[in-house]
């Protein structure tokens, strides 16, 4: 009896190993950005902008997925995250702006802000749940259409 709980207990040691060895390892570096750059919500951002606080909107989305529409800030640029760090010195001269990065679902805006730190910019943050949790909350998005709403069927 004590031979097979001894088994059990290695079992149940090696499967749980196993489970840490196989955490994906970008999963680890994005809730590490997260934590370290913070994140504002689709609600706190909707109000800075309709207040007409001095933020800067910075889509990291690359260019086929902008098709799908932006956020409409007073400020906005675009620069993908693979071009960010040579692009950024050039582009964004203020390092004390309040900056919201943005992505699609919220991973990439993630290192992109941690790498906007990186550079020096003193306040950055990355938009919570990018610009699907944007659409959910019911925000406005600007496409070459027009401003578009997410509207929920009625069941």
């Amino acid at each position: 009896m004590e031979f097979k709980n001894l088994i059990f207990i290695l079992l149940l040691f090696s499967a749980s190993a196993l489970v840490a060895q196989s955490e994906n390892p970008t999963d680890k570096l994005i809730l590490e950005a997260k934590k370290e750059v913070g994140e504002i919500t689709p609600k706190a951002l909707y109000q800075m902008i309709d207040d007409d606080e001095d933020i800067l909107l910075l889509d990291v989305r690359e260019g086929k997925h902008k098709y799908s529409g932006w956020i409409y800030a007073d400020e906005h640029v675009s620069i993908s995250r693979g071009n960010l760090e040579f692009e950024v010195p050039r582009k964004l001269k203020d390092k004390n702006v309040f900056i919201v990065t943005y992505c699609l679902a919220g991973s990439r805006s993630a290192l992109a802000a941690q790498t906007l730190k990186k550079l020096g910019y003193k306040n950055v943050r990355s938009l919570e749940g990018g610009l699907k949790a944007w659409a959910k909350a019911h925000n406005p998005i600007e496409t070459s259409l027009g401003v578009l709403k997410l509207i929920e069927e009625e069941k």
